[in-house]
């Protein structure tokens, strides 16, 4: 018996909402697995971690709405307890709005910026690491303000959250983008 054409759209209308649901709660998921990899550094309440290299990795391979998506649910996991964030902190909503708050909160708009950027870019490793390093720019620039108002100086915030991570984000924005551009360049073969 052969389907008829509604039966065919619904299928496929399941089908489509079940891929996006799995990119969505995958790309969560890839932010939660690299959170697990942190050095707590013993002069700055901000551990060292690789949870801003899949943030970055997510919204350049997911583009800026699903990157959003996926980041935002990726915090309300964490703050329903889930334990997604970096083991270095209390979890829940003490870490979210704890020393690393700001840093957290601008999780979805660093990963649409990323995929914003990269889906109007030319496709290649440099278009990937001019996303990259806009969508650092916006988390530090959050979670340094965030730390200002939290340590009541500037200063002392810059020296918590900067310039112990400058040369290890650049490595992350590098990785991100040559992961990307690799990417890119095997879809693009395929038939």
């Amino acid at each position: 018996m052969p389907k008829s054409a509604t039966q065919t759209f619904v299928n496929g209308r399941l089908h489509e909402a079940t891929r996006q649901t799995a990119l969505l709660v995958g790309g969560s998921l890839v932010v939660a697995l690299f959170a697990r990899i942190t050095l707590p550094l013993p002069f700055t309440p901000v551990p060292l971690t690789m949870q801003n290299f899949g943030v970055l990795l997510v919204g350049l391979l997911l583009g800026s709405r699903r990157g959003f998506a996926a980041l935002a649910l990726y915090l309300a996991e964490g703050l329903s307890g889930i334990p997604v964030f970096s083991p270095a902190g209390p979890g829940g909503l003490a870490q979210l709005f704890g020393v690393t708050g700001g840093f957290l909160l601008a999780y979805p708009f660093v990963a649409a910026l990323a995929g914003w950027i990269w889906e109007r870019s030319t496709g290649t490793f440099a278009g990937a690491a001019l996303a990259g390093l806009a969508a650092e720019v916006l988390l530090f620039a959050s979670g340094l303000s965030w730390l200002a108002i939290y340590t009541h100086s500037f200063a002392q915030a810059v020296r918590f959250g900067l310039y112990w991570f400058v040369f290890a984000e650049i490595i992350k924005i590098m990785l991100a983008a040559a992961i990307v551009g690799g990417w890119q360049r095997v879809h693009k073969a395929q038939p």
